[in-house]
């Protein structure tokens, strides 16, 4: 049996996409593999696997559980429907129907003859598409924050037309071919019926209106293709993985419509010394044997800067200390979280003749003292 597809695969859009766009690549590639107009030998199938897609795809809440979890969260809700497999809350028949009116007329025989008629659907403006990047953010920076400016390419609405392409308001009149819709539909007869094909007006190519007067500064286009510099806001305890939005920043949008939006995903950079952990900041720290057997007080470092902090005596190697709220800043505005270190032990290589004596010296008080040294327990704990 051969592997299941993705469902965004299947239907080729981007799993960042909008429903109306998965609705239009879904009427798009239907009417292209229906069987009654493709003879190819898997067109069938094609259509079928078009149709489980679309099931699972066009329903907001089978997309979620999909997306959350894979083929495995779509057991039990049935999306093999084939030709039968349409729900009603994806609005799978109504897609299906306008699938068939475009092939056959609204499956009618009437209407003979190559008479054009107009689709009563308004052109309406439309929100351009989001854009995506990342941005690399040094690791104080994300605990603190900054404000980066970076420079991008956008469309932007042209501020004397407001994005209609007029030179004034009433220069805006309705295309007297598609009456405002932007597409149009034909009839033609063939030896089956009639068939009827819808396509872009040719006379206001698809925006629904005639302008008598450009605007002057955009020359009709409405909107200027320029670079930008835009500052970006990178909030403190911010972690990487998490996205900003640049409100209008995106593509430009259709018919008048604003900019999609500019989404910024930050990766964090890592430091040579601290380790982020959430909130918290990990750092292991070397300490002597001596101090660590009789305790001190030394000065750690923290993201602010030195702290005090005091090692009690018996410290034992792995040990984890804290020190409260000296972590990350809360995104939310939270209390800061702790940094934890961690005591790392190091034994001396190198003695001085003087040193060597004194742990000699110490060696021997503790055999006179009838002192378990720390092997011989090791040795009875294991005999045990």
């Amino acid at each position: 049996m051969a592997e299941k597809r993705d469902y965004y695969e299947v239907l080729g859009v981007s799993k960042s996409a909008s429903d109306d766009e998965i609705k239009k690549a879904y009427r798009s590639l239907a009417k292209k593999y229906h069987p009654d107009v493709n003879k190819a030998p898997d067109a069938e199938a094609k259509f079928k696997e078009i149709n489980e897609a679309y099931e699972v795809l066009g329903d907001a809440k089978k997309r979620q559980t999909y997306d959350q979890f894979g083929f495995a969260g779509m057991d039990g809700s049935n999306p093999n429907g084939g030709f039968n497999g349409f729900s009603q809350g994806t609005g799978g028949f109504d897609d299906l129907n306008d699938i068939f009116s475009s092939f056959f007329g609204g499956g009618g025989m009437g209407g003979m003859g190559g008479q054009e008629q107009y689709s009563s659907r308004s052109n309406q403006p439309r929100k351009g598409q989001d854009r995506y990047m990342k941005m690399n953010v040094s690791f104080m920076d994300a605990c603190f924050g900054k404000t980066e400016s970076i420079n991008l390419t956008v469309d932007e609405q042209c501020p004397q037309c407001k994005g209609t392409g007029a030179a004034n308001p009433e220069d805006v009149q309705t295309c007297p071919t598609c009456h405002g819709s932007g597409t149009v539909i034909t009839q033609q007869r063939t030896a089956f019926g009639v068939f009827r094909s819808q396509g872009v007006c040719p006379e206001c190519h698809g925006t629904g209106h005639k302008i008598k007067h450009l605007c002057p500064r955009c020359g009709g286009n409405g909107y200027e293709h320029k670079r930008v510099s835009v500052d970006v806001k990178i909030p403190a305890g911010i972690a990487g993985g998490q996205q900003l939005r640049v409100s209008g920043k995106g593509e430009r949008g259709e018919n008048g419509g604003p900019n999609g939006d500019l989404y910024i995903e930050i990766n964090v950079l890592p430091h040579d010394k601290f380790i982020r952990d959430g909130k918290n900041i990990l750092l292991d720290i070397p300490v002597s044997a001596v101090d660590a057997t009789l305790g001190i007080s030394v000065d750690v470092p923290t993201i602010r800067g030195e702290v005090s902090m005091k090692i009690p005596a018996g410290t034992q190697d792995g040990t984890q200390l804290r020190l409260k709220e000296q972590g990350v800043p809360d995104i939310r505005g939270g209390k800061n979280g702790d940094q934890l270190v961690r005591i790392k032990i190091e034994v001396d290589r190198k003695l001085t003749s003087k040193e060597k004596e004194l742990y000699r010296q110490l060696q021997m008080l503790q055999g006179e003292g009838g002192k378990e040294n720390i092997f011989s327990r090791f040795k009875r704990n294991f005999r045990a």
